[in-house]
């Protein structure tokens, strides 16, 4: 499938300014949305990491993003500086997509209970879960009424996952920080939901032991019978971002193929 196939041109998102954070290379998830962002007309800033700037300033270019904002998220004086500087240079926010995860791979193995150190636990909430929460306190001041955060997730949270431990806790604890921010940014107008795709080949999964067999897996036991299509994850994301998801505010959106409604797989007929 093209890009123009698999990211349609419109003017959904024609007037909008979004923020995406946690672009890392070409099989990123917020690298798709970012594609469906432009089509859909969006005027886009990246935030990146001194690691990834080779990667994901070509990216950037392809797609005519021009604000390009250097920000690690477990620094208070780079988050404000980012977030400054998008004030400065837009002086309004439409919407914002967080794509920030990490655990440390070798905790990623294994006995969650024997495995997780006290540091590793709290840098893994503090990356994947915090800094949605802190993107948000200085997103929103920014917002008018209409505007939109959306966060990625996983099933993870919700149910035990093999290899996955101490980030299915974190994701649990970005999908709870998902509500609470709904509740407290509802009345201004700002609405706040998660997005749980299924396993993608990205540079997370990667990361994960026996990362291939959750993508066979996904694929064999789902009920579309297919992998989970990054154009759909992103599909979701104009949906939510877009007046299309007006009212809608909380909730978090499987994106999966269908994977999460199986208890168990069905069985081959003999």
């Amino acid at each position: 499938m093209s890009d123009e196939q698999a990211y349609p041109k419109g003017d959904l998102m024609k007037g909008r300014r979004v923020l995406i954070m946690g672009v890392a290379n070409k099989n990123s998830i917020a690298w798709s949305i970012a594609q469906q962002m432009a089509a859909q007309g969006a005027e886009l800033a990246f935030t990146y990491i001194e690691a990834m700037e080779k990667r994901v300033r070509p990216l950037a270019k392809e797609i005519g993003v021009k604000l390009m904002i250097h920000c690690d998220v477990t620094s208070d004086e780079s988050m404000e500086a980012a977030f400054g500087k998008i004030r400065d240079e837009w002086g309004e926010l439409h919407g914002l997509v967080h794509a920030i995860a990490f655990s440390d791979k070798e905790e990623l193995k294994g006995s969650f209970v024997e495995n997780t150190s006290r540091e590793n636990f709290a840098r893994s909430m503090d990356i994947s879960a915090f800094s949605f929460v802190d993107a948000a306190r200085r997103a929103a001041p920014m917002m008018a009424p209409g505007g939109s955060l959306v966060t990625l997730t996983y099933l993870g949270s919700e149910r035990v996952i093999p290899s996955y431990n101490v980030m299915g806790v974190a994701k649990a604890a970005l999908e709870a920080s998902t509500r609470y921010i709904a509740r407290d940014l509802g009345p201004k107008g700002i609405r706040c939901n998660a997005i749980s795709a299924g396993a993608i080949k990205t540079l997370s999964l990667g990361g994960i032991s026996g990362g291939r067999s959750l993508l066979s897996a996904g694929r064999d036991w789902a009920p579309l019978r297919e992998d989970t299509d990054p154009a759909g994850v992103a599909g979701c994301a104009l949906y939510l971002l877009s007046d299309l998801g007006k009212s809608i505010t909380g909730e978090v959106l499987h994106v999966d193929a269908g994977f999460h409604i199986v208890g168990f797989p069905d069985q081959a007929e003999e």
